[in-house]
């Protein structure tokens, strides 16, 4: 027996938006905010950690090749301090290729089960190659393994080709854990301009931008945002 055909757009209007079933939107009065952003990110991530949210650390990453078409993937957050917000790849890779030729990127994180956002924007910088590879070595023998891999974003002749490429980067992995990958590239995006976008229930949703200042001292400008 074959299957009904499924009408999109019956399927998009069935669904609902923060149901309340699983979201919980909660206040937030921008009055209250700290006078940096990155000290609301950590207390925002907390708490959807917190929360439930399942993987908050997936983080879509913008980019744009040397002609300016843009370009977006779903990529793992590093970190974030007082030097940016940090992802990895290789250096090759095409994402690794549009920062190489065009430095600047967009982030944006979004966790439904608190109806909040937050958009990070700025221009990119390559950290040292060893912080990179301390990274690299810091995560799980997966990602190692990956790393090892490596041809990210190249055309691939097989899934064959494939795994056999992948079962003996695994086994590398096992026997060296410290093997070094030069191509792997640790970025940190230093922001001028973070958003957070808090969701509410009668659609007042709370945007709050922080842009970098731009005298000496570099500190931060808050404004707030129609919805």
């Amino acid at each position: 027996m074959g299957t009904e055909p499924t009408d999109l757009h019956e399927l998009l209007r069935s669904l609902r938006v923060w149901d309340p079933a699983v979201t919980e939107l909660p206040p937030f009065d921008p009055a209250t905010a700290p006078g940096d952003p990155l000290t609301l990110f950590t207390r925002w991530f907390a708490e959807a950690v917190a929360a439930g949210q399942r993987e908050p650390h997936t983080v879509s990453l913008a980019t744009a090749d040397a002609e300016g078409l843009p370009d977006v993937r779903v990529v793992m957050l590093h970190g974030a301090d007082e030097d940016g917000w940090s992802f990895a790849t290789h250096s090759g890779s095409r994402k690794g290729r549009h920062l190489a030729a065009r430095p600047c990127a967009a982030l944006v994180f979004y966790w439904p089960v608190l109806g909040r956002q937050v958009r990070v924007r700025g221009p990119v910088a390559v950290a040292p190659a060893e912080e990179a590879q301390a990274d690299l070595h810091a995560r799980s023998a997966g990602a190692l393994a990956a790393a090892l891999t490596g041809r990210q974003s190249e055309e691939l002749g097989s899934p064959a080709e494939l795994a056999r490429a992948s079962e003996a980067a695994w086994e590398r992995a096992g026997r060296e854990p410290e093997a070094p990958v030069p191509s792997w590239t640790l970025y940190r995006l230093r922001p001028d301009e973070v958003e957070f976008f808090q969701g509410d229930a009668r659609r007042r949703h709370v945007r709050l931008s922080y842009r970098r200042a731009e005298d000496a001292e570099g500190g931060w400008r808050t404004r707030l945002l129609w919805p």
